[in-house]
């Protein structure tokens, strides 16, 4: 399965941010493992960037979650057909829909967040990231 990692769930792995830590764990250990291609856009690295070093005061931290998201993810550029289409799209968050169109060049499987208001207009399935957890773990029971 290949999915995009919106960048919350990163944030709650990175910053070990509870109560949705746990969760975030798992995924990241369950992408580690191969069972998942995770996919994070390269805008998200550097909102990474902003928020870890505004949570942690450490420029040095900042870089080091940034490095650990590079090693853990593939990463979808965001060039001006992306940032096209997401104007385009119509959606009220900007973040969200430039998300979905890099989901929907790549040709993911899905898109996990918590925030799925946001992702309402995606033609690309979204999932949490306990939903997406579950369905693996029946796939492999199969």
């Amino acid at each position: 399965m290949r999915v995009l990692i919106d960048t919350n769930i990163l944030l709650d792995f990175l910053l070990q941010r509870e109560p949705f830590f746990q969760d975030a764990e798992r995924l990241f250990r369950v992408i580690k493992s191969n069972q998942i291609t995770g996919y994070a856009t390269a805008t998200t690295l550097t909102d990474i960037f902003y928020i870890a070093r505004k949570h942690t005061s450490s420029i040095e931290q900042a870089r080091q979650a940034v490095s650990e998201t590079m090693t853990a993810m593939e990463i979808c550029s965001v060039d001006r057909r992306i940032l096209e289409t997401a104007l385009s799209s119509g959606s009220a968050d900007f973040e969200d829909a430039v998300q979905i169109a890099c989901a929907v060049v790549q040709r993911l499987d899905a898109i996990l967040t918590r925030d799925t208001q946001g992702f309402l207009n995606s033609s690309v399935p979204v999932l949490s990231v306990v939903s997406c957890l579950q369905q693996l773990e029946e796939s492999d029971s199969e």
